[in-house]
């Protein structure tokens, strides 16, 4: 990947982009570089702003599907739209066309804002930074990756799943070997907890070189 170049004003910002397929360990590493005074763009989070009552994404979400979108208070029902969309690579995309340009819209109002407090290192959190092919919005992209068993593992053991439900959210996203060639940084998290700090720790310390280079 061609890194992008950096202004040297001051007040430019390193948009590193961190990603990872479904229970690999990247929220953990969003927390430690959280911990390390890192500034975390959340996409979960501004996708939930981005449908809140009264959004136009909203009102389109339900023009295209229906009220049976909505829970009984108006807002979306995150569940009911999953099921909709999930398996349907149409509708899939019609919802991704309704709400990323307006999160994109967001998450660069967070960069702005983390200029004016002089931030140099933004992070934005985006599971599906691939899928929807926003690597070349960012300097840099570190992927957190974990072996596909390991994974379907901890579905099952942490959040209890079936095994057939893990692997069906698994082969929803990217294979992970189709990530790794694309990404900068590749924090693999196969061991410990502790392990996964340190690998997290390491990288940060890279980032930090490289805005300081």
């Amino acid at each position: 990947m061609c890194y992008a170049s950096l202004s040297r004003d001051a007040r430019s910002v390193l948009k590193v982009g961190l990603t990872g397929n479904i229970a690999a360990g990247k929220s953990t590493v969003a927390r430690v570089w959280q911990q390390l005074g890192g500034t975390l763009i959340d996409a979960d989070r501004l996708a939930r702003e981005v449908v809140e009552p009264g959004t136009p994404a909203l009102r389109e979400i339900v023009e295209a599907w229906g009220p049976g979108v909505l829970d009984p208070s108006g807002a979306l029902d995150r569940a009911a739209l999953r099921h909709v969309v999930f398996g349907d690579a149409e509708a899939r995309t019609r919802l991704e066309g309704i709400v990323h340009p307006t999160i994109g819209t967001l998450r660069e109002r967070e960069y702005d804002r983390a200029r004016e407090r002089g931030e140099r290192i933004v992070v934005a959190d985006i599971p599906l930074l691939f899928e929807v092919a926003l690597e070349n919005e960012f300097d840099v992209v570190v992927l957190v990756d974990a072996p596909e068993s390991v994974r379907q593992e901890r579905l099952v053991r942490d959040r209890g799943l079936s095994h057939e439900d893990a692997r069906r959210m698994i082969e929803a996203q990217l294979p992970s070997a189709t990530k790794r060639d694309r990404a900068d940084y590749i924090i693999d998290n196969i061991g410990t907890p502790a392990e996964l700090r340190r690998r997290a720790v390491d990288v940060w310390g890279e980032l930090q070189r490289r805005v300081l280079a």
